[in-house]
């Protein structure tokens, strides 16, 4: 699902720059609110007291006023100042709130940090956020339906001794749990396994270490390619057509890297040759 119109408008809307401290939690609304009773509205809607702001985005009145010092929630536009220790703000801040949140303890984003990406396009932070957990949540959904293949069975099937399973588990590039090793596991000790069959012995220097060579190579190589990947896909396509296209891609990509490999090692292969 594509961010909305009306998601994208409330999200903009409380952009900007800091707002003032919170025993002047904010400036007063540079529109003239109009009142229902003793709470000032704004286009018909009425505003929310600290507490109901706090209440409703999951998380302490102390965390919003810390938001205001830091100006995560904007100018203060739309933040109505009624006595010197009231304040109503709009419901708008509800959803902006909540990103902040989930930046800081999904993704570990330092507040400075959210505050630059806001400010640059708060529209697109949200439609990365929103197309990063439903990438998430189907890789994981994936992984729950092909199973897991156990520690015994894997033995068998390879012939990989136990120690050496549990190398490659310390040192992190195979990550198994109770219940056995997931897919993409599976193919490493796979690979391995060929590698120990075509002659690649612990005698002749070739051990579980060397796997690190390529991990360490190709992290920051993912790391790349998934903010490449998301950034031109966030926002640009319907949520459910990116998760088609990252999809698509993934068999292609794996082709691609082992077609550049062995292209690589045939030339440095010549390098050393005419040396």
């Amino acid at each position: 699902m594509a961010v909305s119109t009306s998601t994208r408008k409330t999200v903009r809307g409380v952009t900007g720059g800091s707002p003032d401290r919170p025993s002047s939690d904010a400036r007063p609304s540079r529109a003239e609110p109009s009142t229902s009773g003793d709470r000032p509205t704004s286009e018909d809607r009425p505003l929310l007291k600290i507490s109901e702001l706090a209440e409703r985005s999951g998380v302490s009145a102390g965390t919003i006023r810390h938001y205001l010092r830091e100006g995560l929630l904007g100018e203060g536009d739309g933040i109505v100042r009624t006595s010197r220790n009231m304040a109503y703000y709009p419901p708008e801040l509800i959803e902006r709130v909540g990103l902040i949140k989930r930046l800081q303890e999904e993704r570990f984003m330092p507040l400075r940090m959210i505050k630059v990406v806001l400010e640059e396009d708060p529209e697109h932070v949200l439609a990365l956020v929103e197309l990063e957990d439903r990438i998430l949540e189907r890789a994981l959904a994936g992984t729950e339906e092909s199973g897991r293949t156990s520690g015994k069975e894997v033995r068998e099937r390879y012939e990989i001794p136990r120690n050496v399973l549990e190398r490659l588990a310390e040192i992190g590039v195979l990550t198994p749990t109770r219940r056995g090793y997931e897919r993409d596991d599976v193919k490493i000790i796979e690979a391995i396994a060929s590698f120990r069959a075509g002659g690649y012995e612990e005698a002749l220097g070739f051990t579980v270490y060397d796997t690190l060579r390529y991990r360490e190579a190709l992290e920051p190589l993912v790391r790349e390619e998934v903010r490449a990947l998301l950034d031109r896909l966030a926002g640009e396509v319907e949520i459910e057509r990116a998760l088609e296209i990252v999809a698509a891609g993934a068999e292609p990509l794996r082709e691609l890297i082992g077609a550049v490999h062995s292209k690589l090692l045939l030339a440095e292969l010549r390098r050393q040759r005419e040396r």
